[in-house]
């Protein structure tokens, strides 16, 4: 066996393993999605796959596309009302990942997403038009099947787009987080003490939005410590955190939940979602941006104040020779003309006439 083979057969092992790997986070995450299920059993008002398969593409490529295809079908065949209806829902649910990605990457979106023209991108290219191929095509395939009546199909289709979005802006910022954290050094313990705090006052906030006090605007203070101190490795993960809270209030019906039908909860949950990430994301990223001038502006007023020092010793010469000429001068100038010379220092109106 040559070496090219086998490297072929290394890349081909590996893609397999990131594939199957692929095909199991989204099974597991699907599974996680749907306990919290509001409208029949396939519809949530966030589901983390779609946030799994855009993050998956982006990172790895689009080679691990059957990975989604396989968790797609696994999770939707206990559940669907026909075989061709779960074949048509897992193609949906693995071209809407896939449209998104490719629209992020014309868009030449960053995984970094240390720019505001990235958030935006993920936000209306990855979340919101990239979903809606997977809502139209579950929805339609539902209601084919015989398993969705005309009067559930409007809801259920905006309640399949807008948890297909949140999983989207919720999970996939996560995910880019987690693939370019690594362990902090020289960080100072007062920052390690301050994420901590950032964690308990977010988990105390999560506990007061499933409480029958309507308090989810507490959110929004959190987001905006985690989003100014700790940027998107802070911001992203408080979000999650906070949205999936709130899903639990309104699987409740408790606090702003309560009292209220099916549609109008889903709409107060989907905005407040909406909002808690663009709020952590974009500030997150102004944030970075704003960083980033100031530390281009320090660089630029570092190599200036190198030049001027490496100038410095040569004009510092030839001004010194300048000014001792002057001198001399000056003192020339003040001694007065030489004492046999007086005539010509005289004025020719101070003769005498003869």
């Amino acid at each position: 066996m040559t070496v090219a083979s086998r490297a072929g057969l290394r890349r081909s092992g590996i893609t397999a393993l990131e594939i199957c790997a692929v095909g199991a986070l989204y099974y597991a995450s699907g599974r996680l999605g749907l306990l919290q299920q509001l409208v029949r059993g396939q519809v949530t008002p966030l589901w983390p796959p779609t946030g799994v398969a855009l993050a998956a593409l982006l990172l790895l490529g689009q080679r691990v596309w059957p990975g989604i295809a396989l968790g797609a079908f696994l999770i939707n065949i206990s559940l669907g009302p026909s075989v061709p209806a779960v074949l048509a829902i897992t193609a949906g649910n693995t071209l809407a990942p896939l449209c998104a990605c490719a629209l992020l990457r014309r868009a030449g979106f960053r995984t970094e997403m240390n720019r505001l023209r990235d958030v935006l991108g993920l936000v209306f290219l990855g979340a919101f038009t990239g979903m809606l191929i997977s809502a139209t095509v579950g929805g339609g395939a539902l209601h084919l099947a015989g398993a969705l009546p005309n009067s559930r199909f409007w809801l259920t289709w905006w309640v399949w787009w807008t948890g297909d979005a949140m999983g989207v802006l919720m999970v996939t910022p996560v995910l880019l987080v987690l693939r370019s954290a690594g362990r902090p050094k020289g960080v100072p313990r007062s920052r390690w003490v301050e994420g901590a705090a950032l964690v308990a006052a977010t988990v105390a906030v999560g506990f007061l939005q499933v409480s029958p006090a309507p308090l989810l605007f507490l959110a929004f203070p959190v987001l905006v410590w985690a989003a100014f101190r700790f940027q998107r490795s802070g911001a992203a993960p408080c979000a999650l955190a906070l949205s999936i809270f709130a899903i639990v209030a309104a699987a409740r019906r408790t606090g702003p939940f309560a009292g209220h039908d099916l549609l109008v909860n889903m709409i107060a949950l989907q905005a407040f979602n909406g909002a808690a990430a663009l709020t952590a994301l974009l500030l997150a990223a102004a944030i970075t941006e704003r960083n980033r001038a100031h530390e281009t502006i320090e660089q630029a007023c570092r190599r200036l104040a190198e030049l001027a020092a490496q100038t410095a010793p040569e004009v510092s010469g030839p001004l010194a020779l300048g000014d001792d000429s002057r001198d001399d001068h000056r003192e020339t100038a003040a001694d007065g003309p030489d004492d046999g010379d007086h005539s010509a220092a005289s004025p020719p109106y101070g003769r005498r006439r003869q």
